[in-house]
C-alpha cells in the first residue's frame, strides 16, 4: 500500500470531515444562524443611534464570532471518539498532529469561514464604512482559524467528560482574549484614521504561532484524554 504524503493525508482528513459536516447541515447552520441573530439583535436593542452602532460594531461582531465558534467546538472530536475512529487515528502510523490539523482546518471551513463571508451584510446594519468592513473581514480571516486551533486544545482536554461544554468554555475563552483585542483594535484603528498594520501583523504572528504549536499540543491532549 502506497504511503500517503503529509499533504495528501491532510487533504484526505479535511475532505472526510467536510463530507460528514454536509451530512449534518443542521449543526453547521446553527452556528451561522446564532452569529446572525446575535449581531442583528444589537441594533434593535441599542436603537438607531448610528454613531454608537459604528463604535460598537467591531466588538459586537467579534464577540458574536467567538461565541458562535464555541458552539461547534464540542463536536470537533466527539463523533470520532464515540464511533472509535479517533482510537484508530491514534494507532495509525501517520502523524497524529497532521490528522488533528486536518480536523482543525475542516472545523474552520464550516464554522469560521461562513462567518467571515456573512460579515459585509451584517456590517451594513451598523453603518460601517467599506474600508472598516474590509479590515473587519481581514481580521476575522486571520483570527477565526486561531479560535478553531485554540478551541481544539480545549475540546481534546475535555473529551468524554461529563459537563465538558462548560469546562471547555472556561478553558478556551481566556486564551482567545488577545485575538479579540487585536481584532477589534484593527477595526477601531481604521475608523479613527490610524495605521492598522500593527494589529494585523500581531494577529498574523499569533496565527503562525498557533499553526506551529496547537496541532502538537492537541495531539498530546488527545492521548491524555484517551488513556
Amino acid at each position: 500500500m502506497k504511503k500517503l504524503s503529509l499533504f495528501s493525508l491532510l487533504i484526505l482528513v479535511v475532505r472526510r470531515d467536510l463530507v460528514l459536516a454536509m451530512r449534518r447541515r443542521a449543526d453547521v447552520l446553527t452556528t451561522l444562524f446564532f452569529f446572525v441573530m446575535v449581531v442583528s439583535l444589537f441594533p434593535l436593542g441599542v436603537g438607531p443611534e448610528m454613531d454608537m452602532l459604528r463604535k460598537m460594531a467591531p466588538g459586537v461582531l467579534w464577540v458574536a464570532a467567538l461565541l458562535a465558534s464555541m458552539l461547534s467546538l464540542g463536536r470537533l472530536f466527539s463523533a470520532d471518539y464515540l464511533d472509535g475512529t479517533l482510537e484508530q487515528m491514534m494507532l495509525a502510523p501517520q502523524s497524529l498532529s497532521v490528522l488533528v490539523l486536518g480536523k482543525m482546518v475542516s472545523h474552520w471551513m464550516v464554522s469560521g469561514l461562513p462567518l467571515v463571508l456573512m460579515t459585509p451584510v451584517l456590517g451594513l446594519q451598523f453603518d460601517m464604512s467599506v474600508q472598516a468592513i474590509g479590515v473587519l473581514m481581514l481580521s476575522l480571516l486571520l483570527g477565526t482559524p486561531i479560535l478553531s486551533m485554540v478551541g481544539a486544545i480545549g475540546a481534546a482536554l475535555t473529551l468524554g467528560l461529563r459537563g465538558g461544554g462548560v469546562l471547555l468554555s472556561l478553558l478556551v475563552l481566556p486564551l482567545c482574549i488577545p485575538v479579540l483585542i487585536f481584532g477589534t483594535g484593527a477595526v477601531q484603528a481604521v475608523s479613527s484614521g490610524l495605521n492598522v498594520s500593527s494589529h494585523l501583523s500581531l494577529m498574523g504572528a499569533l496565527l503562525v504561532l498557533a499553526l506551529t504549536f496547537t496541532p502538537w499540543v492537541t495531539a498530546q491532549a488527545l492521548r491524555i484524554s484517551m488513556e
